[in-house]
């Protein structure tokens, strides 16, 4: 401590002055938490944004696929229920395209609150992306304790339709975005 009250690390450096020039404190440099956290409300920050590719004049970009996902989410659902007929009857059947359905109307709910999220703000992105699929894994996860637990009979359909539906899905949407990288860098 100094007399002042201050550690010799809180101390200002000085840096020697030229002869015909004023004394000038060094500001220290931050620290690691401190770069971390960011900076304190009182310290300008003057670098220079970085340049952005403009957004689309046309704000349906960001849902343009989900027509056609939801579409092949559907003809998912239909066939989960034909195949669940063919190896378990009507019950199975139902939890099958149950499963299939849960996965689509996720899919659908996910893509527009992320797509609502971008046009409202971007940086909100993440956090909506973020607790719209907390919600939905937790949702997802009590309709399978609740149905686990109920003993009904079409659960066991239900569950291959979730995962089968899953995969479907999130590989026909990463085909649709290869398609459209494809086509938009030739």
């Amino acid at each position: 401590m100094t007399e002042h009250g201050t550690t010799p690390a809180e101390a200002e450096p000085v840096v020697p002055p030229a002869p015909d020039q004023p004394v000038v404190p060094v500001q220290p440099r931050a620290g690691v938490v401190r770069t971390i956290l960011g900076r304190d409300e009182d310290d300008e920050d003057d670098r220079p944004l970085p340049d952005l590719a403009p957004l689309p004049a046309d704000p349906r970009w960001r849902i343009e696929h989900l027509p056609f996902v939801t579409a092949v989410g559907f003809a998912f659902v239909l066939c989960g229920g034909s195949v669940g007929f063919l190896f378990g009857g009507p019950v199975a059947a139902l939890g099958a395209a149950a499963g299939v359905l849960v996965v689509t109307v996720g899919v659908t709910i996910t893509t527009l609150v992320i797509a609502w999220a971008d046009v409202v703000r971007p940086a909100l992105v993440l956090p909506a992306g973020l607790a719209v699929y907390v919600i939905k894994y937790a949702l997802i996860v009590f309709l399978l304790f609740a149905i686990a637990s109920s003993g009904w009979d079409g659960a066991y359909a239900m569950f291959w339709g979730l995962g089968i539906g899953a995969v479907l899905v999130t590989a026909v949407q990463a085909w649709w975005l290869a398609r459209l990288a494809s086509r938009h860098n030739p």
